[in-house]
């Protein structure tokens, strides 16, 4: 981080908070104190009224007077924005974007009590997508030439060399869209698919732009759906509503419903069926039913 975005940073977050300690900053700027010191030396000079408050509970604060009136956005935008960023913030562990949320809560003169909270499960694997996901944005910033080897849904891997442009969240997985070389064209690499990836150089942005079409191009073709009609019981009655929409599911009686959903025949579709073990079951079409049951066979004969 340049000192200039570092200076504006500590102005805004003191904006928000009353006082915030000499440690608290160097944490987030990952700079030592004595930096953070100079900081506000520098920041004293331009007239900026910060002052020392010593003590436990010490640290730096800027004087109430030099607060200003925020035009463009009230309470509510700023709360808004909040809510979409603290929920981001739980995906990903950039500082940049960290930084950006202590920049947007310096906007509000008061403590903000949002109406909706956002909350996603931590769990190991996140963390380390949350690695690679730091990774590929480095790349993409730097224009690091990427070489990954690549595992489709089948199984089948590929070594490629991508030129990476851009990353996407989709639902609650991360991909990579970039130029492969090796397909001359747009790509999108889901990121927990890709494996062994390294730097290989550098690369100038090309001057064609990703179509909207482009940009979600997968690397396996989409597989054609089926119309599956499943009854289920009331538990899981939320999540079918959840991705499929209320329209999809209809009562039945008090304790099930019955649903007509879109549904691949591949093993992942089998895999989510299962997943509601005997919470739901498939009514047809027939050659559906028997290829799922088949799929429950093969899984069940590992243990016998």
């Amino acid at each position: 981080m340049q000192k200039v975005e570092r200076l504006l940073s500590i102005i805004m977050i003191l904006l928000k908070k009353e006082v915030v300690s000499a440690s608290e900053f160097s944490q987030l700027f990952q700079v030592t104190k004595r930096t953070i010191q100079r900081d506000v030396e520098a920041l004293s000079y331009a007239n900026i009224p910060i002052y020392a408050k010593h003590g436990p509970s010490g640290g730096y604060a800027l004087m109430e007077e030099y607060k200003f009136d925020k035009r463009l956005v009230n309470q509510k935008d700023i709360e808004h924005i909040l809510v979409a960023l603290d929920g981001f913030e739980q995906l990903t562990t950039n500082s940049d974007i960290q930084l950006t949320i202590q920049k947007i809560k310096g906007m509000s003169s008061t403590n903000l009590a949002s109406k909706m909270d956002v909350t996603f499960y931590q769990s190991i694997g996140r963390s380390e997508t949350n690695e690679e996901l730091s990774y590929v944005m480095k790349a993409i910033e730097n224009h690091w030439l990427l070489a990954f080897d690549y595992v489709d849904q089948q199984g089948r891997i590929s070594h490629r060399l991508v030129e990476p442009y851009k990353v996407q969240l989709r639902e609650m997985n991360w991909y990579v869209v970039g130029y492969c070389l090796e397909r001359s064209d747009f790509r999108t690499f889901k990121l927990t698919r890709i494996t062994n990836i390294k730097k290989r150089g550098l690369f100038t942005p090309r001057e064609q732009k990703m179509t909207k079409k482009q940009s979600i191009i997968q690397e396996t073709v989409k597989p054609s759906m089926t119309s599956v009609k499943i009854e289920l019981d009331i538990r899981v009655r939320d999540q079918f509503i959840e991705r499929f929409g209320r329209e999809a599911v209809v009562k039945k009686t008090i304790r099930t419903y019955s649903a007509i959903i879109p549904l691949p025949e591949n093993q992942y579709a089998f895999q989510f069926l299962a997943g509601f073990g005997n919470k739901i079951k498939i009514i047809g079409p027939t050659h559906y039913l028997d290829r799922y049951t088949s799929f429950l066979r093969e899984a069940l004969a590992l243990y016998q």
